[in-house]
C-alpha cells in the first residue's frame, strides 16, 4: 500500500514542464551555478564555465559554490560584473595559472615515471605519501604553519569590494567546526578567509575563523548549497556542475581507493540529501503556495564527466598548469555535450530525474 501510495502522489505532482522560462533583459534564459569543490579538480569546472559564457543566450543570476567552486564562483561574479564575459573567461584563466605558479616550488609533484606515461598522479610522489602518513599521526596544529599561499592567489584575482556590489548573486558554504552546521555566505560577506575557509581539510589546515568562529570545508555541509538558489534567485534553472562521482561499478579495495571513495560519499551526502529534499516538496506541497511555487518552478541539470573516476584522490593536490590544462579541455568538452543534448530543454524541463533521487528512501 505504501508504494501505490506514492506513485499516486507522483503521478499528481507538479512537474517544470511547460513552465515559462525566466529570461534576462535581452530574452536570455536565466540560469543559476552549483559548484561542487574537489581541489585540482576545480580547473574541470573552469573548463564548464569557459564553454557556458560562450552562449551568450545563457544568463547567470546566481552561484552557490563550495571549496574549488567557491573559488571559482567568486573568480566568475566579479569579472563577468565589470569585463563581460571575455573578461571572466580571462579572469578564470588568470585565477588557474596563479595557483599553478604558486605551487612552483611545492615537493608535491609527479615523477618521472608518471609524467612520461601520461598518469596524472601523486601515489607515487614520496612527498605526497610523507603528508598522507603525516596527516594520520600529526594534528595541524602541531606542525609549523605558514600562510596559505592561496590567500595571495584570491586577493590578485578578485576584487572583493567589487564583489559586494556584483549583480550576480554568490553563496559560499563553509561549515562550522562547534556547531557541525553549514553556513552560506553571501556577496558582501566573501573575503580571501571566507573562501580559504570553504577550502578547509581539517586534516591539512587549522581551522579559519571568522566572526571568532572557526570554519572546515564546507563539503561537510553544502556540496555545494541548493537552497539560495531556489529561495534567493530568479533563475528556474540550475545547472550543477559535478565533480565528485556519486557511482563507482567497483569496490574499492586498496587503502587509498577505500579512503577515496569515502570521502566520495561524504561530500557527496549533503548534495543528494538536499536534492531528494526538493524531489520531495515538489511532491507534497501545495504549488498555490509561495514555497510549492518556489520548488514546482525548480528545474535541475548536471554537466560530470567520466574523467572524474579516472583520477585518484592524490590528484587533488596536483596543481600543475599541464593538469588544469587537460581539466579544462574536459570540461569545455562536458559543457559542450550538455549544450547537444540540453540546450532545448533548458527554461522548459529538468533534465535530472527527480522521481530517480527518491527510489529507495
Amino acid at each position: 500500500m505504501a508504494t501505490k501510495s506514492r506513485s499516486s502522489k507522483r503521478a499528481s505532482a507538479p512537474t517544470s514542464r511547460g513552465r515559462a522560462a525566466r529570461t534576462g533583459p535581452n530574452g536570455e534564459v536565466l540560469i543559476d551555478l552549483a559548484l561542487q569543490g574537489g581541489g585540482a579538480h576545480g580547473a574541470f569546472t573552469w573548463g564548464v564555465l569557459d564553454r557556458l559564457l560562450e552562449e551568450r543566450s545563457l544568463r547567470i543570476d546566481g552561484v552557490s559554490g563550495t571549496s574549488a567552486g567557491a573559488m571559482n564562483a567568486a573568480v566568475l561574479a566579479d569579472a563577468l560584473a565589470h569585463g563581460g564575459r571575455n573578461g571572466a573567461r580571462a579572469a578564470l584563466e588568470a585565477f588557474w595559472k596563479r595557483v599553478a605558479d604558486a605551487a612552483a616550488f611545492s615537493p608535491l609533484k609527479r615523477g618521472p615515471v608518471e609524467i612520461a606515461s601520461g598518469a596524472w598522479t601523486l601515489d607515487y610522489s614520496p612527498a605526497f605519501v610523507a603528508m598522507e602518513l603525516a596527516t594520520q599521526v600529526f594534528s595541524p596544529y602541531t606542525m609549523p604553519v605558514g600562510n596559505n599561499p592561496l590567500s595571495q592567489v584570491l586577493s590578485d584575482s578578485v576584487d572583493f569590494e567589487r564583489l559586494n556590489e556584483s549583480p550576480i548573486k554568490i553563496f559560499v558554504t563553509a561549515t562550522n567546526v562547534h556547531t557541525g552546521k553549514g553556513r552560506v555566505f553571501r556577496n558582501h560577506e566573501i573575503t580571501p578567509d571566507v573562501l580559504l575557509a570553504s577550502a578547509c581539510l581539517p586534516t591539512m589546515f587549522q581551522a579559519v575563523e571568522i566572526d571568532g568562529e572557526p570554519y572546515w570545508d564546507g563539503g561537510y555541509s553544502g556540496n555545494p548549497s541548493m537552497y539560495p538558489l531556489i529561495r534567493e534567485c530568479q533563475a528556474s534553472d540550475t545547472i550543477l556542475v559535478q565533480i565528485n562521482p556519486i557511482v563507482r561499478s567497483t569496490t574499492p579495495r586498496t587503502p587509498r581507493e577505500i579512503q577515496n571513495r569515502l570521502n566520495e560519499i561524504s561530500f557527496n551526502a549533503t548534495l543528494l540529501k538536499d536534492l531528494r529534499a526538493g524531489a520531495l516538496l515538489r511532491h507534497v506541497l501545495d504549488p498555490g503556495s509561495l514555497e510549492g511555487r518556489l520548488w514546482a518552478k525548480m528545474r535541475v541539470h548536471r554537466i560530470a564527466s567520466e574523467i572524474m573516476l579516472k583520477l585518484s584522490y592524490s590528484s587533488k593536490l596536483l596543481a600543475e598548469w599541464a593538469f588544469f590544462e587537460m581539466l579544462r579541455d574536459e570540461g569545455r568538452a562536458a559543457a559542450s555535450a550538455f549544450l547537444r543534448a540540453h540546450r532545448g530543454d533548458l527554461g522548459v524541463r529538468s533534465t535530472l530525474d527527480f522521481d530517480a533521487l527518491l527510489e529507495g528512501i
